[in-house]
This record gives structure tokens, sequence and C-alpha cells, in this order.
């Protein structure tokens, strides 16, 4: 658990290299509040499928924290953002930079107690 948070910290050290900037949640919120961002049809079908609007979902990430870091994923390095919908509901979303510099929504999902301890921590295998 230390080291999955060590790493979700040390996430602020990741270089966005669209940009030639560090990526930390102060990047993301910047880029949704400047409305810089847009959803993949995967996360409008997911958000859609929890009964979760847009707004909801990028009010959650702009006042969430990065608690993974996917340095080696297929669709380019991405991270796992916590935010809340509603106080005590929890919403994951998976983020990343494109080319542009445009924060993409990959997809959003609510954590499920079969795979997190809680909001924060991975179950072991998972």
């Amino acid at each position: 658990m230390i080291e999955q948070k060590s790493r979700a910290n040390n996430f602020c050290s990741l270089l966005a290299e669209t940009e030639g900037r560090l990526m930390d949640s102060n990047l993301i919120r910047e880029k949704i509040l400047s409305g810089n961002w847009a959803m993949s049809k995967h996360a409008r079908v997911r958000a859609g499928q929890r009964k979760v609007k847009d707004l909801e979902v990028v009010m959650a990430i702009a006042h969430g924290d990065i608690i993974e870091d996917y340095p080696q994923d297929a669709r380019g390095h991405s991270c796992l953002v916590l935010g809340y919908i509603d106080p005590g509901k929890p919403v994951h979303a998976i983020c990343r930079l494109d080319p542009s510099g445009t924060l993409i929504i990959i997809t959003v999902y609510f954590p499920e107690p079969s795979k997190w301890i809680d909001e924060r921590t991975r179950r072991k295998g998972d």
C-alpha cells in the first residue's frame, strides 16, 4: 500500500511529452477548467451506463487526486484519477494527454469492492 501511494505521488514527476510540462493534478484541473478535454466514446458509454453525467465526471476529475500511474499503457502514458460525484460516492477515471495536449478521459467507473479495498487501495492481484 505504501508503495502504491509512493508511485502515485511520484506521478507528479511524469513528463507530459506533448507539452514538456509536468503532468499532475493541477495540470489536469487546468485542462478541465479551460475546456481542453474530451471524453472517449468508451468513457461516455461507461458513464451513461452508470448514470453519471459528463459534468459530474469532469468536476470529479478536476477536484480529484491521481492515485495510479500507467506509463506503459498501450494508449499512451495515462493515470487513474479518484474523484467524487457526491459525498461518499467515489468515481475513477483514466486520463491521458493526446499529442495536441488535450486531456482525454478514457474510461469512467465506480471502484468495485471485489477489486478495491477502498477507493484508493487496489486489492492484491488486481
